[in-house]
């Protein structure tokens, strides 16, 4: 037989693209990519979440709120006496030149929600998606590609979407579900652009050539891929989440579903990409089954805008800042879950003694005011019948804990918190924690913190009688001792002075404070302060409302923001100037902000 030799090879640049080869390395390029800079960020905050495991900080709440069932609960003791204080050293100097370096990361981009750090971590984030996307690819000629792109972000979208995440856990305390969203978001849009690149070059193309688009499985369910993708974007823009939250809820859970049935059917290549999402939904599932406890709880109505919950027997497995999601049996509300903050720290490091887990729900909706009515109504008959408590006694489930503050207090000599109408939820846990910290356990792990201001923003002076109790009890806790505690209200709304109840300490301006000056007198030594006359009204009254004990410059300080929007986006831009001009010098500047919005 004769032998004719090998076969002839065709050039590589006649040989025609064979997508379901190439296009899949791409998949993986992309998954690399994104896989190297998560570990980038988990060795950026091992620190971090080293730092929190020798607190103990790291994994409280894992598995729900627990209750001493012994009855043998501690409570802190005050013995009288601070210990000695920790001493600064020479890694506050490094931490300041670390702040300052990245203070810029902090800036808020008028318009969006997202800060600059954000934005460079978006635009990379895209920019790798569409290099993956057209980086020698045939797209005109088969726009096959860009769906392979886009089912390679199917675990980019959930990872980022659960509440129960391994990026949580991993990232340490402060670093839940709501600070990481916005990448899921961005993913999901990301998952979009690729989609759409690939449907509409598919439908350029049979249009060309005279095909139909409809009628064959594999385009009819690529269209009904698409649209449902659409409707899924669409849907989760603020405006749709925040005026029709249930309404986005119900359709982004039963959009994933279809979405995940339709591309199946689309194309075979789908299967691998669904089953990380899975194991990450399942995750969240298994964690929310040993997070969720049904409680006895006590509604107790302050006022036609406030309502308190007292969720009896629980003494903790939270920590200070951390929020759960809310269900109240009553009425016919049972299927509705809230995301409440805790008001109150644990047993172990709170200035009280209660038992008890206290959220604060401020009538801003119908689900609120329905709860407000049914405590008012509930409670007016109960006295009716002689009861000898006030409030009304309902059950609960409750979900969680979730997120918490990123920033350890303690670490900070000096300590501004920022609150904004029921964002006072936020940092009155937090103030009840390192109060009871530095006073009640002693700076037992080394506390540095000799100086708080505390500044909360209202529309009413009613609004004090809220958490009167409280501050009082908080206060009352620090006399005595060496930390400096100083509480500023400022109310934007003149109504009704009288109403200021007595707390110590505390001083009410009527006017809305600029979180930039608060800031910059709050790190200026009085002797350095402008003199009256070269002061404004506005900064000159700050000056008086902030007349602490000066600790010096070097210990760092803490700043924590929560409330609205304005609120928030301020504070991360007043810090991020302060950190650029005095970041060294002050010892370092951290950062937690609490967004009370979607």
């Amino acid at each position: 037989m004769t032998d004719y030799g090998a076969p002839p090879v065709i050039p590589a640049e006649l040989q025609q693209y064979n997508s379901y080869v190439e296009d899949p390395k791409w998949q993986r390029k992309f998954s690399a990519v994104w896989t190297v800079a998560f570990g980038i960020a988990l060795l950026y905050n091992l620190p971090h979440l080293l730092r929190a495991i020798r607190r103990r900080r790291a994994f409280t709440g894992l598995f729900g709120i627990w209750e001493d069932l012994s009855g043998s609960y501690y409570t802190p003791v005050n013995d009288g006496h601070d210990k000695k204080l920790s001493q600064r050293n020479g890694t506050n100097k490094l931490w300041g030149l670390l702040t300052m370096l990245l203070s810029t990361l902090r800036w808020s981009i008028p318009g969006l929600e997202l800060s600059f750090g954000q934005v460079i971590i978006i635009a990379g984030y895209l920019a790798t998606v569409l290099i993956c996307i057209t980086m020698n690819a045939q797209l005109v000629t088969n726009p096959n590609r860009a769906g392979f792109l886009a089912l390679a972000q199917f675990p980019v979208v959930f990872l980022f979407a659960t509440k129960n995440s391994v990026v949580s856990l991993l990232l340490g305390p402060g670093q839940g579900y709501e600070k990481l969203n916005y990448i899921h978001r961005w993913a999901g849009r990301g998952m979009f652009i690729g989609a759409a690149i690939h449907g509409a070059l598919w439908i350029r193309n049979h249009l060309q050539y005279g095909l139909p688009i409809l009628g064959q499985q594999k385009e009819t369910s690529g269209v009904a891929t698409f649209g449902v993708l659409c409707v899924l974007v669409l849907t989760s823009f603020r405006i749709v989440r925040r005026f029709f939250y249930q309404g986005f809820f119900i359709v982004h859970v039963l959009g994933y579903v279809s979405f995940f049935i339709t591309v199946c059917y689309h194309t075979i290549y789908a299967s691998p990409w669904i089953f990380p999402p899975l194991a990450f939904y399942g995750l969240d599932i298994l964690m929310r089954m040993l997070r969720y406890r049904i409680k006895d709880a006590t509604l107790v109505p302050i006022d036609n805008n406030m309502t308190l919950i007292q969720v009896h027997d629980c003494d903790g497995g939270w920590e200070a800042g951390q929020h759960v999601r809310l269900r109240v049996f009553f009425s016919n509300r049972i299927l509705e879950s809230h995301p409440l903050t805790i008001l109150n720290a644990p047993a172990t490091s709170t200035c009280g003694s209660s038992r008890t887990l206290t959220l604060a729900a401020r009538v801003c909706g119908d689900w609120t005011r329905a709860l407000n009515n049914y405590a008012v109504d509930e409670q007016d008959r109960l006295k009716g019948e002689k009861a000898e408590s006030p409030g009304a006694p309902v059950m609960v489930m409750i979900d969680g804990p979730y997120g918490g503050c990123s920033i350890d207090l303690g670490q900070y000599e000096s300590a501004l918190l920022v609150a904004g109408g029921s964002g006072v939820t936020f940092t009155l846990g937090v103030l009840d924690d390192i109060v009871t910290r530095c006073v009640k356990l002693n700076r037992s792990k080394g506390e540095k913190t000799k100086r708080i201001e505390f500044v909360w923003c209202i529309r009413s002076f009613a609004c004090i009688d809220w958490f009167a109790p409280q501050f009082t009890e908080i206060v009352n806790a620090v006399a005595g001792s060496s930390l400096d505690l100083h509480i500023s209200i400022f109310v934007t709304c003149l109504c009704n002075p009288e109403a200021v109840p007595p707390i110590p300490n505390l001083t009410v301006s009527i006017y809305r404070p600029s979180i930039t000056t608060l800031l910059s007198e709050f790190v200026t030594p009085p002797s350095c302060s402008n003199s009256k006359e070269d002061s404004d009204i506005e900064e000159a009254s700050i000056e008086s409302s902030l007349k602490l004990q000066w600790v010096g410059l070097g210990g760092g300080v803490g700043l924590c923001a929560s409330g609205p929007e304005s609120l928030v986006r301020e504070a991360q831009n007043a810090a991020a100037r302060l950190g650029i001009m005095k970041g060294v010098e002050l010892g370092g500047i951290g950062l937690h902000t609490e967004l009370y919005a979607l």
